[in-house]
């Protein structure tokens, strides 16, 4: 299944690069590389990869503005962030801006092969049109709708634009309505992987960016509630 995805490597340190080839490759990933921040940003747009590794301390243009411009141009590729430190800001602003994750540096190869697995898109295949998509949507709650076919959300016919990691938090949430998740169940159940240090702030993130997306006052939500002490739910 793998030998159609693509792997678009952002990374100015080659050793880390061959590392990251060299194992994507034997799991049967394609990749593509490129050294510095402007270079990333075209291979990006060019060569249309199904994820991107993408380095904070780039030369020319850092990571944050490559995920920032590609998210303004409206391409949703699942984007991990690389950061060499452990810095609680660097993950917050890499979420903030549209990546799906992060991880630090140094990483096991293991772990990183898991998040590129966890992360990349489920479908190759092209989704319909929005108003064929939007036709087939079933409805979740008010005027939001889902087409879990073609992995889009609308708000009111409208197609809302959502990360990977966003549309399977929704997918997931929505589909056990008024049920209570913590911020370390959505880790497992959502991300895959087990909590993890203070991974629990990207939950807490996402939520953020999920409703500024699909709230009509993302300050007062209807849609994803907030249980205090125990942690979220969607609904209904």
């Amino acid at each position: 299944m793998n030998s159609q995805k693509t792997v678009l490597i952002v990374e100015d340190e080659k050793n880390i690069v061959d590392i990251l080839r060299f194992n994507l490759q034997r799991e049967g990933y394609q990749t593509c590389e490129a050294y510095d921040g402007e270079d990333g940003l075209s291979a990006a747009v060019s060569s249309k990869p199904d994820l991107i590794l993408l380095d904070v301390m780039l030369p020319k243009m850092n990571g944050f503005d490559v995920c920032r411009r590609l998210r303004e141009q409206g391409d949703n590729v699942p984007v991990i962030i690389l950061t060499a430190r452990e810095e609680e800001a660097d993950k917050v602003l890499g979420l903030e801006i549209g990546a799906d994750d992060y991880i630090t540096k140094p990483f096991s190869m293991r772990e990183l092969i898991a998040r590129v697995g966890a992360n990349i898109r489920r479908t190759a295949m092209t989704p319909p049109a929005a108003s064929a998509a939007a036709a087939s949507a079933m409805p979740v709650s008010g005027d939001l709708s889902i087409n879990t076919d073609s992995h889009q959300v609308f708000r009111a016919g409208k197609a809302i634009d959502l990360t990977q990691r966003e549309y399977e938090l929704l997918t997931f949430l929505a589909s056990h309505p008024n049920k209570v998740y913590s911020r370390i169940d959505l880790m497992e159940q959502v991300w895959n992987y087990g909590y993890v240090g203070d991974d629990v702030r990207t939950v807490d993130v996402t939520v953020r960016r999920l409703r500024e997306k699909i709230e009509v006052d993302p300050a007062n939500p209807v849609y994803i509630l907030t249980r205090r002490g125990a942690g979220y739910y969607f609904a209904v």
